[in-house]
């Protein structure tokens, strides 16, 4: 479905005959989850192997972790390899029957430290999902109940129970949830190096987190763009980690910026090694809503064969890719199929991109689910830092997103939900855009449609303001208009907010908006008053 590539289509109905060739996925308790179980062996034929990016890339923390609880959890993998079983529903079958099953010939562990799922208060829990987009009336008829309950195991029917879900797992997530996304990475981007894979996290966020302590060290440059989401910045700055800028067009970073700045680096001017971490949010990039086109990312990823660096692609808005504003073609299902910009995992040919995935923006941010993609070198590192901090998604999260994308979805219910999603967005940009239109002042403000994510950045011609002396106005003239704004009781937030370099002013003035929460009225009124505000300021 979703991106065109040789073969023209996604071939999600093959899903079904690769799972009978993978490792069973056994209702056990930290049952052993690997996406080289799950990955399909015909792709992974005659592909290279990732670059090693060790000692010099990787951290002296990420160098010293080793499996936690070394002997239990070796031993555990070790036996439930395809054929083995590990803390099979043991639980269930000791504390329901009135003795234990002599004829059990499993595996019986006693070796680690989980507690007894039959001791859980939670025996079912139902959820019920809606089937439409359209959230103006939601009918009951339009929803599905789907349901999990404890020991409710049955190979092919119900792989993931709720006493496996709620008690420990594996570092990497659990088994049916990372067979899930291993075979949407490999539909979407299908990686052309052999040995990637996937791990859970609980959002991108704590990803970006984990990404900076296991690639760098106190005192180190990492790349970002001129406008970032302050968060990732914010992540990075108490850790000792500077940021270095690189300037921005409409379709975000500019190639030829990055490549003069890393080719006249001076170490000894500088007193750092030369930065090596790029990190990029491609797609509807926050704030600026900029997209890189695949000629931009073609250019970027050359870029980085030649100075060595590692890319770092957040992406949460790749699949909220909208066609252009005011475009004579109708929007359809397969325009938005065919139209997906490659990512950076698909064009990687040497393992030097770790992919950030979220599913905030496309189910729902509480959920705290999301996953990286990566060589299966940087992943192991991933895993060994969540065994010591979030260990894993919460099981709740797992198994109710679990019943939902793979019981009740599939891989192409999950297609379609994403396009339905991209129609959404695409009708409020458009009510957003088209507000602008009728009611911003031309002469003062300008923007460019965005064509992916939910923001919308309007360039503001601060000059024309009568508080306008100097260049060094640049910070009153900013809070003025803000302040106008917030009086007139509509929010949007200052660029400078996102502004990553410390060492030069901004020469040019930015708001940010979103369209994705506000009703399509409440869009057009915000609109309407920052207009006034804005007329209001410039007079």
């Amino acid at each position: 479905m979703f991106p065109k590539r040789a073969t023209d289509q996604i071939d999600v109905k093959g899903t079904a005959l690769w799972r009978q060739d993978n490792a069973s996925l056994l209702g056990s308790i930290e049952a052993n989850g690997e996406s080289k179980l799950f990955k399909r062996e015909s792709t992974r034929s005659g592909k290279p192997l990732a670059k090693k990016w060790d000692p010099d890339y990787l951290s002296e923390e990420a160098t010293k972790r080793k499996v936690s609880l070394a002997i239990i959890k070796s031993s555990a993998r070790a036996a439930s390899q395809p054929g083995m079983i590990i803390y099979l529903k043991i639980y269930s079958f000791l504390d329901r029957d009135a003795g234990p099953d002599t004829s059990y010939s499993g595996m019986i562990s006693l070796g680690a430290g989980a507690p007894s799922s039959a001791c859980f208060p939670f025996e079912e829990i139902q959820v019920r999902i809606s089937n439409t987009i359209d959230f103006s009336e939601i009918m009951k008829e339009n929803t599905t109940m789907i349901s999990m309950a404890k020991f409710d195991f049955e190979p092919g029917v119900s792989d993931y129970s709720l006493d496996v879900a709620l008690n420990y797992g594996q570092g990497s997530g659990s088994a049916q949830m990372l067979r899930f996304v291993t075979e949407h990475t490999q539909l979407i981007h299908d990686p052309p190096y052999s040995d990637w894979a996937c791990c859970l996290t609980v959002g991108s966020t704590s990803a970006w987190d984990s990404a900076l302590r296991i690639f760098c060290e106190k005192g180190d440059y990492i790349i970002l763009e001129d406008y970032i989401f302050s968060s990732a910045l914010e992540t990075a700055l108490p850790l000792g980690v500077k940021a270095l800028s690189i300037h921005m067009d409409d379709q975000g970073l500019i190639p030829e910026h990055l490549d003069n700045v890393l080719s006249s680096w001076d170490e000894k001017e500088r007193k750092a090694r030369k930065p090596f971490l790029l990190y990029m949010v491609p797609t509807g990039q926050n704030p600026t809503g900029a997209t890189q086109s695949l000629e931009r990312r073609k250019m970027i990823y050359a870029l980085a064969q030649k100075h060595s660096l590692y890319i770092v692609e957040d992406e949460p808005y790749y699949y909220i890719q909208l066609p252009p504003f005011g475009s004579s073609d109708s929007f359809s299902n397969s325009k938005v199929r065919n139209e997906l910009i490659p990512s950076y995992l698909s064009l990687d040919v040497d393992g030097r991109v770790l992919r950030l995935d979220s599913l905030s923006k496309v189910l729902a941010p509480g959920s705290r689910m999301g996953w990286v993609t990566a060589s299966e070198q940087v992943i192991e590192k991933f895993v060994r830092l969540n065994e010591s901090s979030s260990q894993h998604p919460s099981g709740f999260s797992q198994v109710i997103v679990f019943k939902l994308l793979n019981h009740h979805w599939g891989h192409s219910g999950f297609f379609g939900w994403l396009e339905k999603v991209q129609a959404e967005y695409t009708s409020r940009r458009d009510t957003f855009v088209q507000a602008c239109l009728e009611h911003l002042p031309a002469d003062i403000t300008s923007w460019i449609p965005s064509e992916a994510g939910m923001f919308q950045w309007i360039e503001i011609q601060w000059r024309s303001h009568p508080l306008y002396k100097s260049e060094a106005d640049h910070q009153t003239v900013e809070q003025a208009i803000f302040a106008s704004v917030v009086e007139h009781k509509v929010f949007l937030t200052p660029g400078s907010c996102f502004w990553s370099n410390a060492d030069v002013g901004e020469e040019r003035m930015f708001f940010r908006a979103t369209y994705a929460s506000a009703s399509r009225e409440e869009l057009k009124e915000a609109v309407r008053r920052f207009g006034r505000a804005l007329k209001a300021q410039f007079a």
